[in-house]
């Protein structure tokens, strides 16, 4: 109760902070819901997307993705803590530091540190230190851990009090999920009357939706409940733990796939399309642009783009008050980056199926009785590439994500302060060079970041098949 009262004082008492990457994230879960919204007006785009949704792969995929959304979310609402007033002022000042309403949630992580490594669960260090007994025997031992097990009174007891826990997350993971599956079937039956007059009407995969939703309620709560008294994924080099980052870094990955994926488009479609409906000269210099571009490669490109980032950052360090404001700036830069180095595959497959469909009998009807250009592409073009574009859109986000990793791993990524999954493995590389092998930092970035990526291939799969007009 005493943690909760202070939790509320220091959410009382904060000063918001807002990065430019958390507008892009509020617009983006904006943009979703007026999709949506949009969507439900329009009848051949419902019954496309209805495709999708009865696919049990597609609807699974779909609510992971906005579990991970719903994380990014909660990670982009910062703000800044007080500090203790100095006696005689009144004045109040606050920290350097910016944390965000995830934190909170993951206070219990946050703040358990160690000296260093400890695996999984463990409750003593990974490695020996000197320690004396009352005697003055100076010895070398595994010492416990600060934060961790140390409601244990014997190492006896540490796989039971992991069980019994476990057995309690599940138990309320349970409850909770027997409450919400509860309420939604009571709902869905007093919907049934109407539903059942809808012929030839299929019912989404409910059975799948409850499932995918009891695991993700259980992950969490088993999360939260073991955090509590255990690293769950150990901690790094530092003391930090591992799950914490790891979480903090779904962000990044999210973040960095969606938008690079958003810049991405407007120059591929404007320039596809234009270089297959007007030909002739646009055709040659959209071709030659996108040939030069593609011929450079594209992680040198990227590199030196980031080190010049990298400069302008030191050389204006007044306009960076902040760690987190910069390590933002970079982020975004990246995000930029990634983009306009990324659209050239699009931009080609744009061209060729615009040149196609520029042939075809009502497109040449159109421009016979005189119609303009702007409304044919609008009216006839763009809607028979629409399936390209959306394909793509949730093709190349995996793609991003993946690519933030090798280059945070090569170092020419998000910024070394920015929780991401790339850094993480950055700096477990010498880890995997220890004996023993210090493994949970590269496995926790690894399974998190599979995950992801999974959902969005699978998501991408459906998608696919339900837009793409060769695989009807």
């Amino acid at each position: 109760m005493n943690e909760l009262v202070s939790v509320m004082n220091e959410l009382l008492s904060i000063k918001p902070v807002v990065l430019w990457s958390d507008v892009l994230i509020y617009i983006l879960v904006a943009s979703l819901g007026l999709f949506f919204y949009q969507l439900s007006k329009n009848p051949l785009a419902r019954q496309r997307w209805r495709t999708v949704f009865h696919s049990r792969a597609g609807v699974a995929s779909f609510i992971v993705i906005l579990f991970y959304l719903l994380i990014a979310l909660l990670d982009s609402l910062h703000y800044r803590a007080p500090l203790e007033k100095t006696e005689g002022s009144e004045e109040v000042h606050y920290s350097q530091e910016v944390h965000s309403l995830l934190d909170v949630v993951l206070t219990e992580l946050r703040n358990k540190d160690e000296k260093t490594y400890s695996a999984p669960f463990a409750i003593y260090s990974f490695a020996k230190e000197n320690m004396q007994t009352d005697d003055g025997v100076v010895y070398r031992d595994f010492p416990r851990l600060a934060n961790a097990g140390q409601h244990l009174e014997s190492a006896a007891e540490h796989g039971m009090d992991i069980f019994v826990r476990s057995m309690k997350a599940l138990l309320v993971a349970a409850f909770i999920s027997a409450v919400i599956i509860g309420l939604h079937i009571a709902w869905r039956k007093r919907q049934h009357s109407l539903q059942s007059g809808l012929a030839g009407v299929r019912t989404l995969p409910w059975g799948t939706i409850y499932l995918t939703l009891s695991v993700l309620v259980l992950s969490c709560c088993w999360v939260l409940e073991l955090s509590k008294v255990y690293h769950i994924l150990g901690t790094d080099k530092v003391g930090q733990d591992v799950l914490y980052w790891s979480i903090k870094a779904i962000r990044t990955g999210v973040l960095i796939g969606t938008l690079a994926t958003l810049l991405t488009l407007p120059l591929a479609i404007v320039l596809g399309i234009s270089a297959g409906y007007f030909k002739g000269w646009v055709d040659d210099v959209v071709q030659y642009i996108y040939t030069t571009l593609s011929s450079i490669p594209g992680i040198l490109l990227i590199a030196a783009s980031v080190l010049l980032i990298d400069v302008y950052i030191e050389t204006h360090p007044e306009q960076f008050n902040l760690v987190a404001v910069r390590a933002d700036f970079k982020f975004l830069a990246l995000c930029f980056i990634l983009g306009m180095t990324s659209w050239t595959g699009l931009c080609r497959l744009l061209r060729a199926e615009t040149l196609k469909v520029s042939q075809l009998d009502y497109v040449q009807a159109a421009h016979a009785f005189g119609v303009g250009h702007n409304r044919i592409i609008y009216r006839h073009i763009l809607p028979n590439i629409t399936h390209i574009i959306l394909i793509a859109l949730v093709l190349d986000f995996s793609v991003f994500v993946l690519a933030e990793a090798v280059l945070s791993y090569i170092g020419v990524g998000v910024d070394p302060s920015m929780a991401s999954w790339g850094n993480m493995i950055n700096e477990a590389r010498s880890e995997l060079s220890r004996d023993p092998v210090v493994w949970w930092s590269v496995a926790a970035a690894f399974v998190l970041m599979f995950v992801l990526v999974l959902a969005a291939n699978l998501f991408s799969d459906r998608v696919r098949d339900a837009f793409d007009p060769r695989s009807a």
